[in-house]
């Protein structure tokens, strides 16, 4: 194989790429040696789902970490490839190795150390042996002193001297991240001066269209004049108030099991990275039809991007002419949507025009937000008051301490937090402490990410 020959997936890519800040680092291997748990590893949360389903070329998976300080993006492309690794599914193997080379700036290529060098190893190698970008070869599995002599035979994929790692137990992947961080490209400056980049997202026929169309409508909003912007175009830049924001037009978003191959699945594939490239996700909600396990999907989707959020539940003229209709719908989605009670709530009509100025009014907050910064003094001050008020559960016996905390980052707003056993404390903790941060802080419609990292730093 060769890698000069045409992949629209890779120019999609390579097209949306563009507007990425952050580099990015792509995770590439045949099935079942261990990318999405390596994934996770990396993202230090379990956001990845292994799905052995043929051709599924939209399960790419991206998550944002930090390593020694130095802030990157990370995407598990394990859901592109087939169960077959030969016949139909061969050209599968060549096409997610492109979009990934397309895109990332450092490639992970995961081998199984305990299975050894297979054909399908030998052809993705093959492509990584021309990439231009640096690329890492993971001995994963090697989860003793034994299998790690074992990995000599993986020389002969010429792609360099190969990581021994256990992404399971996160053997030695911190020395691996050592190596990435190093020759990451630094972030890209936004090229846009946008205030607010508002991604329009939502299953479909919910009135995300219509949403864009009253905004670009509304004689306080100016659809900017610059060259070659059309309405078909992924970014639509308007002025509002005058700020700038771009509103960021997207397919509609089924469930996974519920996307069709070809068009449709490009399309969501589409959607998504359109969350990616927004700073907040508008997720528009049928009201007359009410909060949804697909709306709910949308949503997770935005938050495991870690950007702003605004329900909007649009349609309202259709439910206020049914005495408490709207009233019940609103108690639904507080019940359904407990999970985000930070999210703002706007109730539009966008088919009539109505209140839909508040949608960008509250994205344009969120924005704001996501870009606050809280003094280190403030925030360990919060942190003392609430491991005191509810201390957390102890680790075999020993009390779990909480050293000192930090905000490593904006956009989003990023907190890193130092304990002596990081790894064993419990998601609902996590929730408490992120929790009271809110409580003290606000930050209203945008999403905050939680780091629990050992005081040395050593844990991957």
């Amino acid at each position: 194989m060769t890698t000069s020959a045409s992949n629209p997936a890779a120019e999609d890519a390579t097209r949306e790429v563009a507007d990425r800040a952050l580099p990015l680092v792509a995770i590439v291997g045949r099935p079942n040696v261990g990318k999405s748990t390596l994934f996770n590893r990396i993202v230090r949360r379990r956001q990845a789902i292994v799905q052995d389903e043929p051709g599924t070329t939209r399960d790419r998976n991206y998550g944002s970490t930090e390593w020694r300080g130095r802030a990157f993006d990370v995407v598990d492309t394990g859901g592109l490839l087939g169960e077959q690794l030969s016949g139909p599914y061969a050209s599968s193997v060549a096409d997610q190795v492109r979009t990934a080379l397309a895109e990332a700036d450092a490639v992970l290529f995961v081998v199984d150390v305990q299975a050894g060098v297979l054909p399908a190893d030998e052809e993705i190698a093959a492509i990584l042996r021309e990439a231009a970008q640096p690329v890492y070869l993971c001995l994963n599995k090697a989860d003793n002193d034994r299998l790690e002599q074992a990995g000599g035979e993986f020389f002969g994929l010429g792609v360099g001297e190969p990581y021994l790692i256990s992404a399971h137990h996160g053997r030695r992947v911190g020395d691996l991240l050592d190596a990435v961080v190093e020759w990451l490209p630094a972030a890209r400056a936004a090229e846009s001066q946008a205030a607010c980049r508002l991604a329009i997202v939502g299953r479909p026929n919910v009135g995300k269209s219509s949403l864009v169309n009253a905004l670009l409508q509304n004689e306080r909003m100016i659809v900017s004049a610059t060259p070659g912007t059309t309405r078909d175009a992924i970014d639509t830049p308007l002025e509002f108030d005058g700020k700038r924001v771009e509103l960021v037009d997207t397919a509609g978003m089924r469930r996974r099991g519920r996307v069709e191959p070809g068009v449709e699945r490009a399309s969501v594939r589409r959607a998504t990275a359109g969350i990616g490239r927004g700073d907040v996700g508008a997720v528009v909600i049928d009201a007359a039809e009410g909060f949804t396990s697909q709306d709910q999907h949308v949503v997770q989707t935005v938050l495991e991007a870690y950007k702003g959020l605004v329900l909007v539940m649009n349609k309202m003229d259709l439910v206020e002419d049914e005495p408490g209709l709207r009233d019940s719908r609103a108690r639904q989605l507080a019940g359904r949507a407990r999970f985000v009670p930070w999210a703002p709530v706007v109730w539009t009509s966008a088919l009539e025009g109505k209140n839909v100025e508040a949608v960008v009014r509250a994205a344009l907050h969120a924005a704001e937000e996501r870009r606050r910064r809280i003094p280190t003094a403030r925030l360990n001050a919060l942190l003392r008051r609430a491991t005191l008020e509810h201390p957390p559960a102890t680790v075999r016996g020993r009390p779990l301490k909480f050293f000192y905390a930090t905000q490593s980052q904006v956009e989003p707003p990023t907190f890193v937090l130092f304990s002596n056993y990081p790894e064993e404390v419990h998601f609902s903790y996590e929730r408490y402490l992120l929790r009271r941060i809110r409580q003290e802080f606000g930050f209203e419609g945008a999403s905050l990410r939680l780091v629990l990292r050992s005081r040395s730093g050593a844990d991957a």
